[in-house]
């Protein structure tokens, strides 16, 4: 028997109507921390307010009455559980994946448009390194032939010189053996260095227009020599220059200031006349006390032609042959 109050026929019916509009949720603390209201989607529903589902947060209305906005008087909407989000909730929780999305895109989207915008602005620099760099005018391909542009004074017209030719070092070493230029000349007239008439007259026939000589001496001091070097108009007409060449028809020997080239022309000596295009070469070889050399002696006075030829003479001859302009 029941020992409370009694009510009226109109509380109770009150509180029957109450009870079937607002069923009782289970209580928050029957939920487990870290299960999710979120279900797999072919399983989920929209949120009913049916048992089962976490309790929404914020003050439960008195019996008997609906949740109701404070300035419309309209149902406000559920808010959601603390606990996780679901897809179908409609508060403000449940736009946070499509905030992320949309963020996600527009930083991919930045992203690639600055990689374009850094590809773009290095292309040019990439190709512009690439490309080779030309730091001087190319040289002018030579014409064929063994000697080139020196083949011919159309092709090789500058003038040379003294130090050209024979360079600017006084003593120099080749292959460990040591050598001294002592005098040079440049002649007015070709024929001033040439002896013998059948040079002199082939000179004038090959329209010679340079004669250079120089004289050395070797360390020891025992052979010296003169070389001459004519510029004549062609290789042809260098060659007839050269066949007329022998004991009678030479270069005329340089003599030095010093004690030992001062005897050149002195005594026994070898002559000879070779060409490079359109240039005579002529050497007078002798040792220093004017004695016919022996076959040692014979020996290392060639020894010295080649020697001194090369490092001077054909050195520069040669730069002309690839190049058409002087040696610098």
């Amino acid at each position: 028997m029941d020992s409370g109050p009694r009510r009226s026929r109109r509380d109770r019916a009150a509180g029957a109507e109450t009870t079937q509009q607002s069923p009782q949720a289970p209580p928050y603390a029957q939920s487990s921390f870290g299960q999710s209201p979120f279900t797999p989607a072919q399983q989920q529903q929209p949120p009913t307010g049916q048992p089962g589902q976490p309790p929404l947060s914020g003050p439960t209305p008195p019996a008997g009455q609906s949740a109701q906005s404070p300035d419309s008087g309209q149902p406000t909407q559920a808010q959601q559980s603390r606990v996780g989000w679901s897809p179908y909730d409609e508060g403000r929780r449940s736009r946070a994946p499509l905030w992320f999305a949309i963020g996600g895109v527009l930083l991919l989207g930045l992203l690639g448009g600055g990689l374009a915008m850094m590809w773009n602005a290095g292309s040019p620099s990439t190709a512009e390194a690439g490309a080779p760099t030309r730091t001087s005018a190319p040289l002018p391909s030579a014409p064929p032939g063994k000697y080139g542009f020196a083949a011919d004074r159309k092709t090789d017209p500058d003038p040379i010189t003294v130090k050209e030719i024979f360079g600017s070092a006084k003593k120099f070493t080749v292959s460990g053996r040591g050598y001294e230029m002592t005098v040079t000349s440049k002649d007015k007239k070709c024929t001033d260095g040439a002896l013998g008439d059948k040079l002199q007259k082939a000179l004038k026939s090959g329209k010679c227009t340079q004669f250079l000589r120089a004289s050395f001496r070797d360390k020891a001091g025992k052979v010296i020599g003169t070389i001459g070097v004519a510029n004549l108009k062609t290789s042809g007409t260098a060659t007839k220059v050269a066949k007329v060449g022998d004991a009678s028809n030479y270069v005329k020997p340089l003599a030095g200031k010093d004690s030992v080239t001062k005897m050149l022309g002195s005594g026994s000596g070898g002559a000879k006349i070779s060409t490079h295009g359109h240039y005579a070469i002529m050497v007078w070889f002798q040792n220093k006390d004017g004695s016919k050399p022996d076959k040692k002696g014979s020996k290392r006075i060639f020894e010295a032609i080649k020697d001194l030829t090369d490092a001077t003479v054909f050195k520069a001859l040669d730069s002309r042959s690839m190049t058409g302009s002087a040696l610098s």
